[in-house]
């Protein structure tokens, strides 16, 4: 088991007119360089409301293939417009289904809507097929291989239009428009921050299990546009996104010399923070992006230590006899949450930021490990171990304790950007793989993400700029 086994290594200005006017705009029309929102009223405009309070409530969301502004639809460098159109809408409905809020039917079996008619929706053909919220858009090519795509979002039964979004992105990039139209619209209907425009760090492992190979590599939220980012030479372990998106800390082992490193996703460089000859654990990311925790094992103890992001010397922030590890932050910067076996086996602790105050939550039986600060500050995500390895959460002051998850190895929880969704790996049974899966805060709506190889230690990366 790798949670036990880590104890045992020492453990803008809009330009989203009428689609009919957006004909006649010229071919290179000026578009904002960040995407641009315009939003209704957020207190009025909703029939059905989905309250943070209350029971997620299920929204039925009909969703239209995108419409393209040419009676022969453009050609680009991933597809043409028609295709584009629909390979869109189809995300946009992955998206809102796989998140276990929403009930979205189409765009498969659903009417197209022409190019003109984006604007202005047919509601009663909506309100006969039982729909609550209607989704339409297009996508128009653009000057030097960019699309602009149009999202608009509408209640049909108040016949309102409720938000509409565009953004402009190169044609290879199509589906990060998609996964922001899907952003606009959770954010919209459920009161809370996006998450679909964001990547995911993690550990691809491949070859048999006494001579794993263990590469970086990303993806996009929902699993698609995979890229190793090393080789496989060295061992990478535990990743982790810095909060600007800019760079991905990982740990690595280069000639059983464990190195934190920090990976530049611009340059695809990377640059050394630290090289110990002591076993290393878990590099963390603070809030700011200025300092790194990370564990490393001295004279039989093992202890969390604070290093800048541009190296240098060290501050160690435990001292106790036995196994400190895995420290995260909160979203404040304030406190850390990390894991101990000061007290005779692996439990949670909290300390603030400079080390003082360390005290133990978790007293609810079993063993408790790799600690994760949810970004809303008010979960800590953990590997509960009472003989299975379970996904747990609990309020930052031990309270609250239950399980999300039910199956015989589950480990290493990472949380979405906006703190609603929990990720893990799962290790199965007999076969030894790992796989990535997220689960939803109510426990109930599982997904396990596709990957080309196995795959373990993810970590969610904010939403891209």
């Amino acid at each position: 088991m790798k949670t036990a086994a880590i104890a045992l290594l020492l453990a803008s200005a809009s330009f989203l007119g009428s689609p009919a006017l957006a004909q006649v705009e010229s071919s290179s029309p000026t578009v904002a360089a960040e995407p641009m929102v315009e939003e209704t009223d957020p207190d009025g405009g909703l029939s059905v409301t989905v309250s943070d309070e209350n029971e997620w409530q299920d929204l039925g969301i009909a969703i239209t293939n995108f419409a393209t502004d040419a009676d022969v639809s453009t050609q680009t460098n991933a597809g043409s417009t028609a295709q584009l159109g629909r390979a869109i809408s189809g995300v946009i409905a992955s998206d809102l289904r796989n998140n276990g809020l929403f009930k979205p039917s189409g765009p498969s079996g659903l009417p197209d809507v022409p190019y003109p008619a984006v604007q202005s929706p047919d509601y009663p053909v909506w309100s006969s097929r039982s729909a609550d919220m209607l989704v339409q858009g297009y996508v128009r090519a653009g000057a030097g291989g960019t699309l602009t795509v149009g999202c608009y979002l509408y209640d049909v039964a108040l016949k309102q239009q409720l938000v509409k979004g565009g953004w402009q992105f190169g044609a290879s990039d199509w589906r990060r428009a998609a996964h922001k139209c899907s952003d606009l619209i959770y954010s919209r209907l459920s009161g809370e921050s996006p998450f679909f425009d964001s990547r995911i760090a993690y550990i691809a492992e491949t070859g048999p299990k006494d001579r794993r190979m263990k590469r970086l590599a990303v993806m996009d939220s929902d699993g698609a546009n995979h890229k190793y980012l090393t080789s496989g030479q060295a061992t990478a372990l535990t990743p982790r996104y810095s909060p600007d998106y800019q760079q991905i800390l990982y740990l690595s082992y280069l000639n059983g010399q464990p190195s934190i490193y920090v990976y530049d996703l611009a340059t695809d460089t990377q640059k050394l923070i630290a090289r110990n000859t002591n076993p290393t654990f878990a590099p963390r990311w603070s809030p700011d992006g200025r300092w790194i925790l990370y564990s490393m094992a001295t004279g039989g103890n093992t202890d969390i230590y604070k290093i800048s992001a541009n190296g240098g010397s060290a501050q160690r922030l435990t001292d106790t006899p036995g196994i400190d590890i895995g420290g995260s932050f909160s979203p404040d910067g304030t406190r850390i949450v990390f894991e101990s076996d000061r007290s005779g086996s692996q439990q949670i602790y909290v300390m603030n930021a400079d080390g003082s105050n360390q005290r133990r939550i978790s007293f609810f039986g079993g063993r408790s490990a790799t600690p994760e600060w949810s970004p809303r500050g008010d979960q800590i995500a953990f590997t509960h171990i009472a003989g299975d390895l379970r996904i747990a959460v609990m309020r930052p002051d031990g309270g609250g304790f239950r399980y999300l998850t039910d199956a015989w190895q589950d480990e290493a929880p990472t949380w979405s950007p906006n703190g609603r969704i929990v990720q893990f790996f799962r290790t199965q049974r007999n076969s030894g793989e790992t796989t990535i899966w997220q689960v939803d805060l109510t426990g109930r709506n599982e997904r396990k993400l596709p990957t080309p190889v196995g795959a373990s230690d993810p970590a969610w990366g904010p939403i891209r700029p």
